[in-house]
């Protein structure tokens, strides 16, 4: 009889700690600027060219985890901050084999492969910088969650464009997106450094788990 209590009692531990275990799997990750797709798609075939020459498609997204930024070299204020903010996330994390920044510039006729490659020299000679004709970029775009076009005539004319990025998970599927926020009422939205270097330290780690 004892042994069947023993044997009892040993059961409902096992299914206990099962059930605290679901539990904690499934306890949601705490971001503090980033935003969760609740269905995430692959993204869509795609062909553009690196700052190096050399083809650049979805395929290259699989087994790393992709940050992606859209925006030109010749933009005069939140690309080079992004950018500078981006080097400094990229060299804090303790581990970022498993990560690749993704500089997606949708200025094709003014960014050419040189200037891509001396503006991704200057911040961080790992990032990958990318570009297309139009017609390749803006559903990718679209696709990725960003937008933006082109202001003014002739040769000195700006490109608008989102100021948020988009995670792709080591699998090529859209997973989060990063938006920048006011802390203060009538200042400008930025993401934050170390909120940035949080979350993307709290999804990484639990996608290992």
């Amino acid at each position: 009889m004892k042994k069947y209590l023993i044997f009892a009692v040993m059961i409902v531990f096992t299914l206990l700690g099962g059930i605290t275990a679901i539990q904690y799997s499934q306890t949601p990750l705490v971001l503090q600027t980033s935003y969760i797709y609740p269905t995430q798609r692959l993204v869509s075939p795609f062909e553009l060219h690196d700052q190096h020459g050399q083809v650049f498609t979805h395929e290259q997204l699989q087994g790393k985890w992709s940050l992606v930024f859209v925006g030109y070299t010749s933009c005069p204020d939140v690309c080079p901050t992004t950018m500078a903010k981006l080097a400094a996330v990229y060299q804090a994390l303790p581990d970022n084999r498993d990560l690749q920044i993704i500089f997606l510039s949708v200025d094709p006729q003014r960014d050419t492969q040189q200037k891509l490659l001396d503006y991704m020299n200057f911040f961080n000679p790992e990032f990958i910088a990318v570009t297309g004709e139009h017609q390749q970029l803006l559903p990718l775009t679209r696709e990725l969650g960003f937008v933006y076009a082109m202001v003014g005539e002739g040769d000195n004319y700006q490109v608008d464009h989102s100021a948020s990025m988009t995670l792709i998970s080591p699998e090529g599927k859209r997973f989060a997106t990063i938006k920048p926020k006011a802390l203060k009422m009538a200042q400008i939205p930025q993401i934050s450094t170390n909120e940035l270097i949080n979350d993307l330290q709290a999804i990484r780690t639990s996608k290992r788990l």
